[in-house]
């Protein structure tokens, strides 16, 4: 593998490089076979996984018999999504794989049942080829680890694909699925996504169905969804997830097929929120946006953050508490118990930091609270907000490694996701779109969030921002 190289699959086989709802219509059409299209897949992630290491558990010969009986089926049956391989995220259970949480610290069982939001997604016709990678219980933004190689970024392998849904990221970016789950409990779907060239939906706190250990958060911070490389492939897995479960408390979201009429009061948030500074690719990406989103008529105006530059202290104590959680109660969790010689240095971490400052939990809940009250209060004066999706691009492998000093990891955590956790604590919804890249050419993902339950808002502005200044595959030059 040379370093600086771009690695992906495609190729003029039964995937092409269409996103899912091509592929879909291509298998409808009676132009390829589901079995066709899911040979491809696997013949693409055997050729790019060995350089990527994006994949934690594979089934392909169930994914191949799955695709078959797919293509047996009645057309009037067919769902929406029909015969498309997908991945979903090694922290999600599928029926007959095991749920290792990206850790080498205990051996998980086969599990018996699909989570409830895996299923919803695989509802949609969508056949899982097996488990993308994550760092150790998703408490990294990036895929690395002490004992095993890392998630590499298919756009340049020296780089961090991002995390914690890292793995998801790479196989989506380099060909080998269009779209695949993701969770974020911090931004593990908008880092990754952003890292990786891709568009990535955070949705509103309760849209989407929860398994029973996110119900169970204090705080339910994380939520799930996909990414993928176009907004329709988001907006109809959003659809889709919501023909499952209505929340009706929340504005419905319904099918999004395309850009809105209205124009929008847009707050541009050009300063990060902690006391890091975001660097000159971030500054010039969101320098970029509001210019284009003025031009398309939008009004466009400077906004500052309301809360604290020291947010982030709380939420990583947040964030400490549920890893102490999963280790004092990893039986019950993760039905096993956990070798903490072998957890990662940051893993176990993040839970000792936790702990050094336990009874100080009531005042980290409150303020919390009061940091959900004043970014959702944001929502009063403006339809959107605008920022970067990280305070600086995609780092070299072995920046955020977790084989480091765990104050300097700390540091280096806060400096470059310091953005996407409020809409974690305030339950918003958030997407990042892939409108730029770097100076050295990666990349370069800017957010938009929106009020609860405005998921609909921010696919429409989506929409019209991809028509406008659409965004390249990985095996295109940028424009």
């Amino acid at each position: 593998m040379e370093i600086g190289t771009r690695i992906h699959a495609y190729t003029d086989d039964a995937l092409g490089r269409l996103d899912a709802c091509g592929i879909a219509a291509r298998i409808a059409s009676g132009e390829v076979s589901a079995r066709e299209v899911v040979q491809a897949a696997v013949d693409r992630a055997r050729v790019v996984d060995p350089q990527l290491n994006a994949l934690a558990a594979t089934d392909f010969d169930a994914a191949l018999a799955a695709a078959g009986d797919a293509d047996r089926s009645a057309a009037t049956t067919r769902a929406p999504l029909h015969g498309v391989p997908t991945l979903i995220k090694d922290n999600t259970a599928v029926a007959g794989l095991p749920t290792q949480h990206g850790s080498v610290s205990f051996t998980a069982a086969p599990a018996a049942v699909t989570g409830r939001f895996a299923a919803d997604m695989l509802a949609t016709g969508m056949i899982a080829l097996g488990k993308s990678r994550l760092p150790e219980f998703a408490f990294n933004v990036t895929c690395e680890y002490t004992d095993a190689e890392p998630v590499r970024n298919p756009w340049n392998p020296a780089f961090s694909a991002g995390g914690s849904s890292g793995g998801a990221a790479a196989m989506v970016a380099a060909g080998v699925v269009p779209v695949a789950h993701a969770t974020d409990a911090g931004g593990s779907i908008r880092v990754p996504a952003a890292a990786c060239g891709l568009v990535g939906l955070k949705p509103s706190r309760g849209r989407v169905a929860a398994d029973p250990a996110d119900l169970a958060m204090p705080l339910r911070i994380a939520v799930q969804s996909v990414v993928s490389r176009s907004v329709r492939d988001t907006a109809i897995m959003l659809t889709e997830a919501e023909r499952h479960h209505r929340n009706p408390r929340l504005r419905p979201v319904r099918n999004v097929r395309g850009p809105g009429s209205t124009r929008l009061r847009i707050g541009v948030l050009s300063q990060s929120p902690t006391t890091h500074p975001l660097d000159a690719d971030a500054r010039a990406a969101i320098r970029a946006t509001a210019e284009l989103l003025s031009g398309l008529g939008h009004e466009v105006v400077e906004a500052d953050y309301p809360v604290s530059p020291d947010y982030l202290r709380e939420f990583m104590l947040y964030l400490g508490m549920l890893m102490a959680m999963i280790r004092a109660n990893a039986r019950r969790i993760v039905g096993s118990d956990l070798d903490r010689e072998r957890m990662d240095a940051t893993t176990a971490g993040i839970a000792d930091h936790y702990l050094r400052s336990a009874a100080a939990t009531p005042l980290m809940l409150a303020r919390l609270a009061q940091v959900r009250r004043r970014y959702v209060a944001m929502f009063r004066d403006y339809d959107v907000l605008l920022s970067p999706t990280l305070a600086h691009a995609t780092p070299e492998l072995g920046h955020l490694t977790p084989d480091q000093d765990f104050d300097t990891w700390l540091d280096r955590f806060a400096a470059y996701d310091g953005i996407a956790p409020l809409n974690n604590i305030s339950g918003t919804p958030a997407v990042t779109l892939p409108l730029h890249r770097t100076s050295s050419g990666l990349p370069c993902g800017v957010q938009f969030a929106g009020g609860i339950g405005e998921e609909r808002t921010l696919l429409e502005l989506a929409f019209e921002l991809e028509e406008a200044a659409s965004w390249p595959l990985i095996d295109n030059s940028w424009p």
